[in-house]
């Protein structure tokens, strides 16, 4: 039995990417670029917004410049309609209240900016307990790297090994695996199975509560 889960965000506790879409798109517009489709930015997200905006302006034009451009108009319109769209996913806050009960601890790793990543989980997670919230910070290196992993890790006093990573890109999974904890990888969020089961991970999950059962199994 594991005695925390580390949650990615979007993608894996919230359906997110129509607000996403809509705000970068906002961006293109207010700076003269062409947008995309909500589907094409499934394959823009989970590297943060600067990444975000990079991977969504035209061949050419992906500078420093341009992309600061964006976020200047992507931050405060995305504050102000981050919600409208999104959602859990069906059956993941069943799942949280679950774990809540068998006293498994939970936590969220998210690449997203911080002030976003609290602000979405405690709108729709209120009754949920989380022992850690970290989005995107400042001074600290975005996932892969496993740094926001381990501070979870040192803040919970919970050793990697009774800890599950749990996430539903190729980013959660390299996460996974640069800080030895073990990964679940969801099939239900915006990347496809093939790209998780690349990296071999421990567990694969098709819906929510079937990470209950992986929690309780884990040696």
């Amino acid at each position: 039995m594991v005695n925390l889960i580390i949650f990615d965000l979007d993608g894996t506790l919230l359906n997110t990417i129509a607000d996403l879409a809509n705000s970068a798109n906002h961006a293109l517009r207010a700076n003269g670029f062409p947008t995309h489709p909500a589907e094409a930015y499934r394959w823009f997200v989970g590297n943060g917004v600067s990444k975000l905006l990079e991977r969504a302006l035209p061949e050419g034009e992906k500078t420093e410049e341009n992309i600061s451009r964006l976020r200047a108009s992507f931050f405060p319109y995305y504050k102000e309609h981050d919600t409208e769209h999104s959602a859990p996913y069906p059956g993941i806050p069943a799942l949280l209240r679950l774990l809540q009960k068998l006293n498994i601890s939970v936590a969220v790793a998210s690449n997203k900016y911080h002030a976003a990543t609290c602000k979405l989980v405690a709108h729709y997670f209120p009754e949920v307990r989380f022992a850690r919230v970290l989005g995107q910070r400042e001074g600290i290196a975005p996932k892969p790297n496993p740094a926001i992993v381990y501070e979870i890790l040192a803040a919970t006093a919970v050793s990697r090994g009774k800890a599950l990573y749990v996430g539903d890109s190729d980013v959660d999974m390299q996460t996974a695996l640069n800080s030895g904890v073990a990964a679940c990888g969801v099939t239900w969020g915006f990347r496809p199975r093939a790209e998780l089961e690349a990296f071999r991970p421990a567990y694969m999950a098709d819906k929510p509560e079937e990470i209950a059962g992986i929690a309780l199994a884990k040696p």
